[in-house]
């Protein structure tokens, strides 16, 4: 196996460098290889990350085990493993330092009072408890004790709307706290309360599930293709995938946006509908428009049919026929 790169990582814990690791990537009559070597008390261990031939999965899948390593603690011991540039620097930092504070120092009995509110708060108003304030925000507020709307408006996701709304309150259940705050408004002595190596552990810990969420929806992505390509129907998908029937159309309707054609897939799941009904929801769609299912649906099923259940099923269908819709007024020649 050809070794294409090669770095190596380092673990320090009170100024003592504790443990030794390399990240690697191989390649080998086109199949591609990527491990993890660590030092540990017992020997070095060898953990693979990856082997496969697809060079953009297995990036995807780097990027998300390395973050996790980092976040452990792990540098690099050769600058250009990760491009920190953009990671540390920016007009963000400080807003993610107070973030990062308050995770570290958390005042858990205030918080929990905070989303208590919160939960009834939304009840009451009959919002989404994050549209009201974002956990985020409520446990800056827990760890700094705003007492003022001057206060208030310093942390991270507080406008001036969100203050007038809710700041009242906010602020009269900070007060009613009591007790000493960790530091006096504005915060810029948060900055120097953080250890930067801390930080960029906590840093990383937050990419991490970003990461992840993008390694697995490259995944499955690569999953329907296959399927596709082997003639398998919706079912199936959603079984190699764990997707549900309408995260499946709606990943289909992506794959088509990105050139891919799913046109034998369509074919396959409306092959029971019967041909008037294509013609309707097709002359629909050039009368309606496509951007909106719920007229198009009311205009070509009546009442009965709607109110007889099934409607899952005439929106799937829907959105299958506006696939091959969209795919042919594409290729339409444009006038002019």
């Amino acid at each position: 196996m050809r070794i294409v790169f090669l770095n190596s990582l380092e673990k320090k814990s009170s100024d003592a460098v504790s443990g030794g690791a390399q990240v690697w990537i191989g390649e080998e009559e086109g199949l591609w290889r990527m491990g993890w070597n660590e030092t540990t008390a017992e020997g070095e261990q060898e953990t693979i990350w990856y082997e496969g031939g697809s060079w953009s999965e297995m990036l995807h899948v780097y990027r998300h085990r390395l973050v996790v390593k980092l976040g452990e603690g792990y540098r690099p011991v050769i600058e250009g493993i990760w491009d920190e540039r953009e990671e540390f620097q920016g007009r963000g930092m400080a807003a993610q330092k107070l973030i990062c504070y308050s995770e570290l120092h958390g005042n858990e009995e205030f918080y929990n009072e905070l989303c208590a509110w919160r939960r009834k708060k939304a009840s009451a108003d009959r919002k989404a408890p994050y549209m009201i304030a974002s956990n985020r925000l409520l446990r800056l507020i827990s760890v700094f004790k705003p007492w003022t709307t001057e206060e208030l408006l310093q942390l991270p996701g507080v406008g001036e709307s969100k203050a007038a709304e809710y700041g009242p309150e906010l602020l009269e259940m900070a007060q009613a706290q009591g007790g000493e705050r960790p530091g006096d408004f504005p915060l810029g002595w948060v900055e120097q309360n953080i250890d930067e190596d801390v930080f960029r552990s906590w840093m990383y810990k937050q990419k991490e599930a970003k990461f992840k969420l993008e390694m697995e929806k490259f995944s499955t992505r690569r999953v329907v293709l296959e399927s596709l390509a082997q003639g398998l129907d919706l079912q199936e998908i959603c079984v190699r995938t764990n997707l549900d029937r309408r995260e499946a159309v709606e990943l289909l309707e992506l794959l088509e946006k990105d050139g891919y054609t799913t046109d034998s897939l369509v074919q396959l799941e409306l092959k029971d509908m019967p041909a008037e009904q294509q013609n309707e929801v097709w002359k629909a769609f050039e009368e309606m428009g496509d951007s909106f299912l719920k007229p198009v649906l009311q205009r070509v099923y009546d009442q009965e049919t709607l109110d007889a259940g099934g409607l899952d099923k005439l929106y799937e269908r829907l959105r299958l026929l506006r696939i091959s819709y969209r795919r042919q007024k594409e290729r339409a020649p444009k006038a002019g």
